[in-house]
């Protein structure tokens, strides 16, 4: 696992149902990580992007979910569509290790996705995912009780400047992987 790259992702949806709901934000922040024997691991930002993703099933959106992720009709005036966004993606992530805060959720609706444009994941079959790692490190601390991104952000001092951004989010998670990987 230390050979490959590490590619923190976040997706913005519109909804928790990846069968009926849509990612409408998507994106990742590329790592390459050095490993030398007796020291801390080193890692290198190598690549970002983000998308926003034009919705084709806006009627079976949640409302929550569409406020969570600050949608508006407007602010999408330039999404481009989801094939276009996970070909991008899929070039993007080529061999990486997926690493996500909730990996299961933003995992589950990009397999979905690519699966449903017969696109390929060319992700390395491993995937981290930050809140398992922080609940490991953690759950002993007294003032950890939740392990949302925004409270583990607050407990680390991270700024995550755009929560809910689908970009700003992917950062945070890098910073926060960061943070957990020192303990």
């Amino acid at each position: 696992m230390k050979v490959h790259d590490l590619v923190f992702v976040d997706t913005e949806t519109t909804g928790l149902d990846s069968r009926k709901h849509e990612i409408i934000d998507l994106a990742l922040v590329r790592v390459r990580q050095t490993w030398e024997p007796g020291q801390k691991p080193q890692f290198a930002l190598i690549d970002e992007w983000s998308a926003k993703i034009h919705p084709e099933k806006i009627q079976s959106a949640d409302p929550a979910s569409l406020r969570v992720a600050n949608y508006t009709v407007t602010g999408w005036t330039d999404a481009i569509s989801i094939k276009e966004a996970l070909q991008i993606f899929s070039e993007r992530t080529d061999g990486a290790i997926m690493v996500a805060h909730n990996v299961a959720f933003d995992a589950g609706f990009i397999d979905t996705a690519l699966a449903e444009q017969s696109l390929p994941n060319k992700m390395h079959y491993h995937r981290l995912d930050t809140v398992s790692m922080a609940y490991a490190k953690l759950h002993s601390t007294p003032d950890v009780g939740r392990y949302s991104l925004a409270e583990l952000c607050k407990h680390f001092g991270i700024v995550n400047e755009s929560a809910h951004s689908a970009l700003s989010d992917a950062r945070a998670c890098f910073e926060l992987f960061k943070k957990l990987m020192e303990l």
